[in-house]
C-alpha cells in the first residue's frame, strides 16, 4: 500500500512538474520573443536616421554580425537594394514577405521565419520609410536560442531538484497518513489512538467498530458453542446411563420402565434442542430470502391456542383470546414459531390454575400481539437478558418443563426480521407480559 501511494503521489507530482515547466519555457519564449521585436525595433529606429554609407562601414557590419542582426532595405515593387548580410543583387523579390507586406500596408510588420540567406529562423521588424521604402531589420535565433537553450537546462535542473523533493515529501506524507492505521492494525484494542488527520478519524473508528462486531461475535460463537455443548451433553448423559442400567440387566421390570420413561424424556428434549439450534441457525443467517404475506394474526393465535390446549390443561392454565381479527404482513412459519414460543412460555412458567391471555387488536401505528401470564415473572436484573441464548432466570424449573432457553431468542429474531418492536413487562410473583408491536406497510 506504501508503495502504491509513492508511486502514485512521485507520478502526480512529476506530471505536475513537467506540466509547469513547458507552461514556464512557453511563457517565457512568448516574453522573451516580444523583448526582442521590441529591442529590434528600437534599433530600426535608430538605424533609419542614419545614411547607408554609416550602415556599410567595416567596424559597424562587424558590429552587426556580433550582434546577430541584419539590415535590409527594401524598395516599394519589392527590389532588394540593401543587404547587411548578402549581395543584394542576387536575392529575389521580397515584396511578399509577411513582414514586408504588412509594413507597406500599416507602416510596420513583424514576423519570424526560416531565413534562406542566414539558414536560421530570423525574427523581423519591418517599418515603411517616408519615401516609400521598407527598413528591416532582422535578429538571427542563433543568439536567441543559446539564451533560451541556457534556460531550458535552468528548468530542467531546477524541475529535477523538484521531482526528488516530491519524493522525499511523498515518503512522509505515506507514512503520516498510513501511521494511525499501522497503530490500529498493532493493537486494534488502543484506546488512545488518534489520527493525525480528521478525515481519516471516521475510517479508523469503523474498522474499530468492526474490530469489536468480530471480537463480539467471536465471543458470542464461543459462549453458543459452549452451551450447546453443555445443553446436549446433559440428555445425552442421561439416556446413556439409563441405557447402560437396562442393558447390564442391573434394572428390574419396573425400572425398566422408569428407565424407559427417562430416556424417553431425555430424548425429547433432544429432539426440542436442536429442533430449536437449527430454527436459530437459519434466522440469524442473513442471506435467506423470507417470502411475505397477508395473514390474519388473529386466526394464527386462536391455531396456537388450540394446539396447546393439552399442554395447558396438564399445567392446570387458563388460555384466553382477546381482540379482533387483524391483518400483519409477514411470514407464516416464523409467526408460527413467534406465537408458539410465547404462549408455551407463558404455561410453562405459570402458577397452577394461572392464565394465559393473548390479545391481538389494531393500534395507531399497525397491530398489537400481546402475551400475557399471571405466572412466576421476571426479575428486574434478568429482564435484559432473557432474550439471549440458553439465557434462563430459573434454569432447575426450566429443565424440569422441557425448556431449552432459545425460546425467546427466537422470538427476538423474528421481530427483527418482521422490524417490528417488542417490549417486555414483569413482576415476579404476578406474571409477565410480552408486547410486540408490527407496523403497517
Amino acid at each position: 500500500m506504501k508503495k502504491k501511494i509513492n508511486i502514485q503521489f512521485i507520478t502526480v507530482s512529476s506530471f505536475a512538474v513537467m506540466i509547469t515547466a513547458a507552461v514556464s519555457m512557453l511563457l517565457f519564449y512568448h516574453i522573451f520573443k516580444n523583448q526582442v521585436f521590441d529591442d529590434i525595433e528600437a534599433y530600426a529606429h535608430v538605424i533609419q536616421p542614419l545614411d547607408q554609407q554609416f550602415w556599410e562601414q567595416e567596424k559597424n557590419l562587424l558590429r552587426l554580425e556580433e550582434d546577430g542582426l541584419r539590415i535590409t532595405l527594401v524598395e516599394a515593387d519589392g527590389t532588394v537594394t540593401y543587404d547587411s548580410s548578402a549581395d543584394q543583387g542576387q536575392m529575389e523579390n521580397h515584396g511578399e514577405r509577411p513582414e514586408i507586406r504588412e509594413a507597406m500596408r500599416t507602416g510596420e510588420g513583424r514576423a519570424v521565419r526560416w531565413s534562406a540567406t542566414s539558414s536560421l529562423h530570423t525574427l523581423y521588424y519591418a517599418q515603411r520609410l517616408q519615401q516609400g521604402a521598407v527598413l528591416r531589420v532582422g535578429k538571427d535565433s542563433k543568439n536567441i536560442f543559446r539564451i533560451f537553450i541556457h534556460m531550458i537546462a535552468l528548468v530542467l535542473i531546477l524541475s529535477g531538484l523538484t521531482v526528488l523533493l516530491c519524493v522525499c515529501l511523498s515518503h512522509i506524507l505515506t507514512r503520516r497518513i498510513l501511521l494511525p492505521i499501522e497503530i490500529l492494525a498493532s493493537d486494534l484494542d488502543g484506546a488512545d489512538q488518534k489520527a493525525v488527520y480528521e478525515e481519516i478519524s471516521p475510517f479508523i473508528q469503523t474498522i474499530r467498530k468492526q474490530h469489536e462486531d468480530i471480537l463480539n461475535l467471536a465471543r458470542m460463537r464461543q459462549e453458543f458453542t459452549a452451551n450447546v455443548t453443555h445443553e446436549l451433553k446433559t440428555p445425552l448423559t442421561a439416556i446413556a446411563g439409563y441405557a447402560e442400567l437396562i442393558a447390564s440387566g442391573m434394572a428390574d421390570e419396573r425400572d425398566t420402565r422408569r428407565f424407559a420413561h427417562e430416556i424417553h424424556v431425555s430424548s425429547d428434549r433432544l429432539q426440542f434442542l436442536i429442533n430449536d439450534i437449527i430454527k436459530l441457525s437459519e434466522l440469524e443467517d442473513t442471506e435467506q430470502e423470507v417470502d411475505f404475506e397477508a395473514l390474519d394474526l388473529y386466526q394464527m393465535a386462536q391455531c396456537c391456542l388450540d394446539m396447546l390446549d393439552v399442554p395447558a390443561a396438564k399445567q392446570a392454565v387458563t388460555l384466553e383470546l382477546r381482540g379482533e381479527s387483524c391483518y400483519v404482513r409477514g411470514n407464516r412459519m416464523l409467526l408460527d414459531e413467534l406465537l408458539y414460543n410465547l404462549c408455551s412460555n407463558g404455561i410453562r412458567y405459570n402458577n397452577q390454575g394461572g392464565t394465559v391471555i393473548v390479545t391481538v387488536k389494531p393500534e395507531n401505528q399497525g397491530v398489537l400481539l400481546s402475551v400475557k401470564d399471571t405466572g412466576i415473572g421476571i426479575p428486574r436484573e434478568h429482564q435484559e437478558r432473557v432474550f439471549e441464548r440458553f439465557y434462563r432466570v430459573d434454569k432447575s424449573r426450566s429443565k424440569q418443563s422441557g425448556g431449552t432457553g432459545l425460546g425467546l431468542a427466537i422470538v427476538k429474531h423474528v421481530v427483527a426480521q418482521h422490524k417490528a418492536e417488542m417490549s417486555l413487562a414483569s413482576e415476579p410473583g404476578k406474571g409477565t407480559e410480552i408486547c410486540i408491536l408490527f407496523y403497517k406497510d
